[in-house]
């Protein structure tokens, strides 16, 4: 079995893909049509009935989004702890 290659998509183009299947034509046939693995119709489909985006960050749930703001924010204190160590380091030499 090959790898496959990871392709990008435009947002037109997958407009179009969900459309297609919106108008009634099989999902099967989309997928074989135009090489599309089947999870990645599935998602368009799903983040375009969601927010109608097909940007990543648009199409966090609430908890993924206060997730990464709690992440930033222990980098930051994780980064001040570092350089707070340095400077301390350095004067009990």
């Amino acid at each position: 079995m090959t790898k496959r290659v990871k392709r990008t998509f435009t947002p037109e183009f997958k407009k179009q893909m969900v459309a297609l299947y919106e108008s009634g034509k099989p999902r099967k046939v989309i997928i074989e049509e135009y090489d599309l693995t089947p999870s990645v119709l599935d998602n368009w489909i799903r983040q375009s009935r969601a927010t109608g985006s097909f940007k990543a960050k648009d199409n966090l749930t609430s908890e993924q989004k206060e997730l990464r703001k709690r992440n930033t924010q222990l980098e930051m204190e994780n980064d001040i702890l570092k350089q707070a160590a340095l400077i301390f380091g350095r004067k009990f030499k």
